[in-house]
């Protein structure tokens, strides 16, 4: 089998075709956090994953909801009042304030962050999250705090 160059149609097809892709890939913008109506800043963003899962990284929430967060190893427990979560990476074992519960999705990794399903977060914080393909955005609402529109209080009649 002898090489044989490309011909230009060939490059001019791969040269748009990549053009494009860049493209595309430059006006992405990263999935942004909000909890109670503030911004959380992450130097790694949320992450997608299949069928439209969405994936925040636990310190970045943890911080903002004014948890404290300890990592030992793969090893983490997050601390808020008297509630605390444990749980491992890789792991879909986790235990809330003691009981132990299954996550659908064990945690990972991006760049050194640990990564938690967004589902995950906010049942085991008793949140309201909320995700927003068309603008990008992640809402994580405390109940009591961060609640928009509360509930009008009935009246007696």
């Amino acid at each position: 089998m002898t090489y044989r160059a490309p011909r230009l149609q060939t490059l001019i097809l791969t040269a748009v075709i990549a053009t494009m892709a860049s493209g595309l890939f430059a006006l992405a913008r990263p999935i942004e956090i909000v909890v109670d109506g503030q911004h959380v800043h992450s130097d790694v963003p949320p992450v997608q994953g299949l069928s439209e899962k969405i994936y925040v990284p636990l310190r970045s929430v943890a911080d903002a909801l004014g948890a404290q967060t300890i990592v030992d190893g793969d090893a983490i427990a997050v601390v808020r009042g008297n509630q605390s979560l444990r749980l491992r990476v890789g792991d879909v074992h986790a235990h809330f304030n003691g009981m132990g519960f299954t996550l659908k999705h064990a945690p990972f990794r991006v760049r050194g962050r640990v990564m938690i399903g967004l589902k995950a977060m906010a049942d085991a914080f008793g949140m309201r999250a909320s995700y927003n393909a068309r603008t990008a955005r992640v809402d994580l609402v405390t109940p009591g705090i961060g609640a928009a529109n509360p509930q009008p209080i009935p009246t007696p009649e």
